[in-house]
């Protein structure tokens, strides 16, 4: 198991090593760049979607699910305000607040 850590932990520090010396000559071009700015949203994507709709364990798509209505009031106030101190404390205040009423 320590081996497979160890050669996991080399795998990751090289590609990473490769994009970020300034000395080699790799450099990305447009459509890469481009590509990779999707990955982004796309993990965090994969992170929330179970924490929002699957929050026991089970698949919870009901009107009862405070996780489902932060994460709305969550995009509402981010599209209205871009401001993200703003928008993590009142979806937080919301899903506490619908967390104790549903």
């Amino acid at each position: 198991m320590i081996e497979l850590l160890l050669l996991l932990t080399l795998i990751t520090f090289g590609c990473r090593y490769i994009f970020l010396e300034p000395k080699l000559p790799i450099r990305l071009g447009y459509k890469a760049k481009h590509f990779l700015s999707y990955s982004a949203p796309a993990v965090l994507a994969a992170i929330a979607s179970p924490i929002l709709f699957m929050p026991a364990g089970e698949l919870a798509l009901h009107l009862h699910n405070p996780y489902i209505w932060a994460a709305v009031v969550a995009i509402l106030i981010m599209l209205s305000t871009q401001q993200m101190l703003l928008t993590v404390s009142l979806s937080f205040i919301v899903f506490i607040a619908l967390g104790q009423y549903l």
